[in-house]
């Protein structure tokens, strides 16, 4: 779809949809609203006098002028009350009146961006969130012949002062949506599909394209890394693994990074403590981490960031063959560690020892970590509600607060007190890779805390990266959680 800024009246607009907005309780509108009602004649201030338009949000009301304008339809978009509005609402309404566009059959959108004006938003931000709640609703893996997408979304701007704030914030949700949109296809696709090597090769397409470096380790790379506990995980798949390197270092120094590392178990039927049927059947999506630094890559890339960030992915399906390791082994991760096996499913954390091991030799200025990690983490705080947060650094989670907040993928914190390391003290080994059903989510960001010596912070998605139930601009399926977050927090190391 064809994305772009334009100079002018939006009732003027050569487009098939309009797409203007209306605060609750607002029966008399103003700025580009008014002149688009001044225009058909008192029709908006007639639905929204008479009840008809309360100006909710989510709210869409379609209005056909019948050749007033040169547009078939115009939608008006409900912000909610103006004293709670914010960058969400702004992505929300937009994201509702996309949908609607796109129900009714639309090819040609414009819109104006929300809260630019009385919303109080700066024009760059507003232009963000309107253009990035279109491109995410608007998201689909499959579409059918009924569902397609329109042609083109036009951001349009009557004050030709601003018009490069626009273009700026327009550009920023381009890249980030293209970002989210990749995460969100790997997460959908199936496991047959999405291999370890699939998501190899995703990365070298992006290294192709958008000029970055990158790394991809085999399994005899792995072993003379002594990556131990990675390899312990993947010996019962009969699919390689795979240690995936992504860098953008657009300086081309030595600077200290900021690393990005995910999980990336493409398939995870929890190896010899095999997960029950309906617990597997979900389990395309436990990669959703490495998933989600890939794609934020993606946008890293596509925005040229002044920065140097490295994504580190570890990539295997855990799989319970004869060749599978068990339940009582003993295995030693790539810093010497041994690790007791309590649990085969507790995998997610081995894989990523191995990586925030390797994370070490860039001497980062911070680490984050993602993956879909723990049920305890959806039990803890529900799904859909919130990532959990871990994190050494008090600095860096409140950036990452600050991050997740401004962009609602929310988390939060959690502690990382003693009791969770007690609880995986091993009698055979130096550390256990469970502590039980009863102290899940702690002992699992101990764990990991444990192969950590920089500023690190853990997500614990398993909460967010997956969702039988469609949001304001997330379909059913992969929602490409931590992308928007990630990029966020990168951007504001270089503001």
């Amino acid at each position: 779809m064809d994305v772009h800024v334009s100079h002018g009246a939006i009732q003027e607009t050569q487009a098939d949809t309009l797409i203007v907005n209306l605060f609750e309780g607002v029966t008399a509108p103003d700025g580009a609203t008014g002149a688009v009602d001044s225009a058909l004649n008192g029709t908006i201030r007639d639905l929204a006098e008479g009840g008809d338009l309360k100006g909710k949000l989510g709210e869409v009301a379609v209005l056909y002028p019948r050749g007033v304008i040169a547009a078939r339809r115009v939608l008006i978009a409900g912000l909610g009350p103006r004293e709670s509005f914010d960058l969400e609402a702004a992505r929300r309404a937009a994201a509702a009146a996309a949908r609607r566009a796109c129900e009714l059959g639309a090819r040609r959108l414009a819109s104006i961006a929300h809260g630019a004006g009385s919303g109080g938003l700066e024009a760059a931000v507003a232009a963000q969130a309107t253009v990035e709640g279109a491109l995410l609703a608007l998201y689909r893996y499959r579409r059918d012949d009924d569902d397609t997408e329109p042609d083109s979304f036009t951001l349009v701007e009557f004050d030709a002062g601003r018009l490069a704030e626009l273009e700026l914030g327009l550009r920023a949700a381009e890249a980030i949506s293209a970002g989210v949109r990749l995460t969100r296809d790997l997460v959908n696709a199936p496991p047959n599909v999405v291999t370890p090597e699939h998501l190899a090769d995703t990365a070298r397409e992006l290294a192709r394209t958008h000029g970055l470096t990158i790394e991809v380790g085999d399994r005899d790379w792995i072993a003379e890394r002594g990556m131990g506990a990675l390899l312990a995980v993947a010996q019962g798949a009969a699919r390689p693994p795979a240690f995936i390197t992504l860098e953008h270092n657009p300086g081309g120094g030595d600077e200290a990074p900021i690393i990005l590392v995910g999980k990336g178990i493409t398939f995870d039927s929890g190896g010899l403590s095999l997960k029950t049927s309906s617990g597997m059947a979900s389990m395309k999506q436990d990669m959703a981490g490495a998933g989600a630094v890939i794609g934020a890559m993606k946008a890293v890339a596509l925005l040229e960031l002044p920065i140097r960030v490295v994504a580190l992915a570890a990539c295997t399906e855990n799989m319970p063959d004869g060749a599978a390791y068990r339940p009582s082994d003993v295995i030693t991760a790539s810093d010497g560690t041994a690790i007791e096996i309590v649990s085969t499913d507790a995998e997610g954390r081995l894989v990523l020892a191995d990586a925030l091991h390797y994370a070490k030799r860039y001497r980062p200025r911070a680490v984050i970590n993602l993956a879909t990690l723990t049920g305890s983490c959806v039990t803890a705080l529900g799904e859909g509600v919130a990532a959990g947060l871990f994190c050494n650094d008090e600095d860096l989670r409140d950036r990452v607060l600050a991050a997740g907040r401004k962009t609602a993928e929310r988390a939060w914190p959690l502690p990382l007190y003693d009791d969770y390391r007690c609880a995986i003290r091993s009698k055979v080994a130096d550390i256990k890779n469970s502590g039980g059903a009863r102290n899940g989510v702690g002992t699992s960001a101990v764990f990991l805390e444990h192969f950590t010596d920089y500023p690190w912070a853990h997500l614990d998605i398993a909460p967010m990266a997956y969702s039988d139930d469609k949001g304001p601009y997330t379909p059913a399926g992969g929602t490409g959680y931590g992308v928007r977050l990630l990029l966020e927090l990168l951007r504001s190391e270089v503001a």
